[in-house]
């Protein structure tokens, strides 16, 4: 019987160990690409302008302005 508690308590801790790890490294991720965006101005900028666009400051505010409120 003794050898039954033992294999449970392994299991369970198995399990909350890779539940922790999983919200652990998310929140990780989160706080990393909030401090290092994946993209910038400049980079908008000239996939704007290699698109046959050119960009105005206004509209490149208004791209950034809701590329970060799809971040949150």
């Amino acid at each position: 019987m003794e050898l039954w508690v033992g294999i449970l308590v392994g299991v369970l801790a198995l399990v909350a160990g890779v539940a922790l790890g999983f919200f652990i490294a998310r929140q990780y991720m989160m706080n990393y690409l909030k401090k290092n965006p994946p993209i910038n101005e400049q980079m908008l900028r000239a996939m704007m302008m290699q698109m046959g666009q050119k960009p105005s400051q206004k509209k490149i505010n208004q791209m950034m302005k809701a590329m970060n409120n799809q971040m949150k």
